[in-house]
């Protein structure tokens, strides 16, 4: 199965303050928030929606073809995700710009305050997939994870035009996408990915009931934190999944990025939708008890083992064949 990941490609600046932002907030004084807060470390590692994606995929033993807009930069991420499985012939490197970059700060209960610079992610509106296609073959699936909006509005397009099946993940875009933007990309997609918060906002955004979102879609996705994630469609199919009992809390960055490949994982291995959750949910796991979004490592038997201990052993067979 040729899966295209489209989407951000970045550097994380990853910083923990020690205590809560709530205790820094004042009930009626909202309006006009000026803060600070003094962090306690500061980590630089390699991130971006799509990378991270991309990534999760090569881990598990896939190829995947990154779509992305990327800076002068590039070299040594690019050679990081090549080793790590990931097809990056075909990425666009700005001449002028730089690698995209964003800012989180976590405090002590993993509540986030993020920045994002786009760098050269904003050139991703020229990258048309029918050139990478004509060279690496006709996509069975293109992810459509945070990007230049211009561009994500552009390959669910092209996608329906051709008949291509795609996911949409608008995600952290989608403060900044108009209701129509995001009814333009998501409409028609065979997955649409979000979490809780960000269907409500959807909802809101486009007036689109809770159902209408659906119906629009053929599956819908929607990860719940810590309770695992639900999987959902129009006509009724519903299965809910646990996430497995992690080591540490030790960063949150990337979670969801990383359980959108291991589901998408399991869909090019043609495993159930319940068998999809479980192994994004087992990848969201490892990376949130590791510092940085693609700092985990598991071998094919240690991924096996915990996920039989998190899911039953019949259920880790099902994957057993399949994971590289």
């Amino acid at each position: 199965m040729k899966i295209g990941v489209a989407g951000s490609v970045g550097l994380d600046h990853l910083m923990v303050f020690s205590g809560k932002f709530t205790d820094s907030l004042v009930v009626g004084s909202l309006e006009k928030i000026s803060l600070s807060f003094l962090v306690d470390s500061l980590d630089v590692r390699r991130g971006g929606c799509a990378a991270n994606i991309a990534f999760g995929m090569g881990a598990l033993g896939l190829n995947p073809v990154l779509i992305a807009a990327v800076g002068k930069d590039w070299p040594d991420y690019e050679a990081w995700l090549s080793r790590h499985g990931v097809d990056t012939s075909h990425v666009l490197v700005s001449e002028t710009l730089y690698t995209a970059h964003f800012m989180v700060t976590t405090d002590d209960d993993l509540n986030q305050i993020a920045s994002f610079f786009p760098g050269a992610m904003s050139e991703a509106r020229n990258i048309e997939l029918a050139p990478i296609m004509e060279k690496s073959g006709r996509f069975d699936m293109v992810v459509i994870s945070p990007d230049d909006p211009e561009a994500m509005l552009h390959y669910s397009d092209v996608c329906r035009d051709m008949g291509i099946p795609f996911a949409a993940d608008p995600s952290q875009q989608m403060a900044r996408m108009s209701g129509e933007a995001i009814m333009q990309l998501i409409d028609g997609a065979s997955y649409l990915f979000m979490n809780e918060y960000e269907l409500a906002l959807a909802m809101q955004k486009t007036g689109w009931s809770d159902a209408e979102i659906l119906s629009r879609v053929k599956v819908r996705v929607v990860t719940l934190g810590s309770k695992g994630a639900k999987v959902e469609t129009a006509a009724g199919d519903y299965v809910q999944v646990e996430c497995p009992k992690e080591s540490s809390k030790t960063d949150p960055t990337g979670v969801g990025d990383s359980f959108r490949s291991g589901f998408i994982a399991g869909l090019a291995w043609g495993v159930s939708h319940e068998r999809c959750a479980q192994i994004g949910a087992l990848i969201a796991t490892y990376v949130i008890e590791t510092m940085g979004t693609q700092e985990y490592r598991f071998t094919a038997a240690q991924f096996v083992e915990r996920f039989a201990q998190s899911y039953g052993q019949s259920a880790a067979a099902e994957i057993a064949a399949h994971i590289n």
